[in-house]
């Protein structure tokens, strides 16, 4: 068996890289729109319910499978049952195919925080400024080589001196600045035209107490299934990054403590991220505002900054320079999870995999930063959008394979290798696995009925 040499120093370096992974772009533009479309506080309270028992289930799975194999997602399915290869190739496809889009978006996300820096804050709210910046056929592909230029460089680093140092500085400041946008978006109050005043606080109440006006069987199983396909995405689970991560976590951590670590990060961070954005958006444009995905980031806060005056340019600032480093601690560990793949195929050392690597995907990340400009297509996906480059390989990736990757790692954990393989990992320091009876019922029944329905939402059959 190869042992790797790379390891995080100890429990604190692995959570926060971990936590850096799970935090993304999702929580920051996602979550917030999820929660004001699916009832405020009656969305909160389904997602919390969730992560204690569907999210704690895949992230406890992919970290102790890691750590027990000591191999990336190819190697680590080898290990379990031979048969069961293609499960690790279908996995490490997952990052390959969402590298080729996540820098163009952090690209996105790197340019608007140039534009608050230079004072740019009434021209990013007009109403073409995102589209015209996208459908260029310079701009986004500078800024999106730039930023997987900087994503290459840190994991060209390695774990602790690349990876983990970035984390251990970056997450600590990515929580301080939400905490602190969020706590002015309570202090923000706005008159409209028919003379009615909205304040930080009234939106704050919107954001978290439970709405069940109009809530009927059809409407809860939506926010159900809302929750379950957020959670899913912002853990980084079913991509194989969680067990690339566990092959580099010391023997001696508790992974129990860990898991929980992880998820509480995550979990704050989506929280807050709420806290930051329907406040504002709802201060400034009521509840119309709340949009989702690009929409949101680019199109409706500008307009909220816009609207905040002087202070809105500082704001704007700081939010963007906090969805970088979202955005960076997550595509660090898609690349992380290609290139130690890689080197387990083709045995060959981090450095000359990562440039190998970084050429593939500076040529990717330029076609699909192109996807809006040069190579414009048009596809209808079968969940009934349209999409260019970038959502079609979303799609694909996220949609499709991420949801049926859960599904059969469930089967395979469950019913062939049985959930004593994942707890015996669990236990392995001597610490006492509280929620063992709870993971054996969700890991065989539970999950592969959840993922099985997920699956057929996200690709659009159901």
């Amino acid at each position: 068996m190869n042992k790797k040499k790379s390891s995080f120093s100890g429990q604190l370096g692995f959570v926060l890289a971990a936590a850096g992974s799970a935090v993304g772009v999702g929580n920051l533009w996602r979550f917030p729109y999820l929660a004001a479309k699916d009832g405020g506080g009656l969305f909160l309270v389904i997602y919390l319910a969730l992560v204690l028992t569907f999210g704690f289930t895949l992230l406890a799975s992919d970290i102790a499978i890691g750590r027990r194999t000591k191999e990336s997602a190819i190697g680590a399915y080898i290990q379990m049952s031979p048969k069961w290869k293609f499960l690790g190739v279908l996995t490490f496809l997952v990052p390959v195919l969402i590298m080729t889009y996540y820098a163009v978006i952090g690209g996105w996300v790197t340019k608007y925080a140039v534009v608050y820096l230079t004072g740019q804050t009434a021209a990013a709210a007009q109403d073409n400024y995102f589209t015209s910046f996208i459908t260029s056929p310079v701009s986004p592909v500078l800024f999106a080589l730039l930023f997987m230029g900087v994503t290459a460089f840190i994991v060209y680093n390695g774990v602790e001196g690349g990876i983990e140092r970035v984390s251990r500085c970056m997450m600590p400041i990515l929580l301080v600045l939400v905490v602190v946008i969020a706590g002015y978006s309570l202090t923000l109050h706005h008159v409209d035209e028919s003379g009615q005043m909205r304040t930080g606080m009234d939106g704050l109440l919107y954001y978290i107490t439970p709405h069940f006006e109009g809530l009927t069987f059809s409407r809860f199983l939506q926010i159900l299934l809302d929750a379950m396909s957020q959670l899913f995405f912002s853990l980084s689970v079913s991509m194989g990054i969680m067990i690339t991560y566990g092959s580099y976590v010391k023997p001696e951590v508790n992974l129990n403590k860990a898991v929980n670590q992880i998820e509480i990060f995550d979990t704050g961070v989506a929280l807050l991220a709420g806290a930051m954005i329907i406040p504002a958006v709802f201060v400034f444009s009521g509840t119309d505002g709340m949009s989702a995905g690009p929409s949101l980031m680019f199109i409706s806060l500008p307009k909220v900054f816009a609207a905040m005056g002087k202070a809105g340019t500082f704001v704007g600032l700081l939010f963007f320079v906090t969805t970088i480093f979202a955005t960076l601690t997550s595509c660090i560990s898609v690349l992380e999870s290609i290139t130690a793949n890689c080197m387990e195929i083709f045995h060959t050392g981090r450095k000359k995999t990562v440039l190998v690597l970084t050429v593939i995907y500076l040529a990717a990340s330029a076609v699909i930063a192109l996807g809006y400009s040069i190579f414009y297509v048009e596809v209808k996906l079968p969940n009934g959008s349209v999409g260019q480059l970038l959502d079609i390989m979303d799609y694909i990736s996220n949609s499709v394979m991420m949801p049926f990757i859960a599904l059969l790692s469930a089967f395979l954990i469950g019913w062939i290798k049985t959930p004593d393989y994942v707890i015996e990992e669990m236990e392995s320091t001597g610490d006492t696995f509280r929620r063992k009876k709870l993971y054996r019922v969700m890991i065989r029944y539970v999950a592969p009925v959840m993922m099985f329905v997920l699956f057929l939402q996200s690709t659009g059959i159901l």
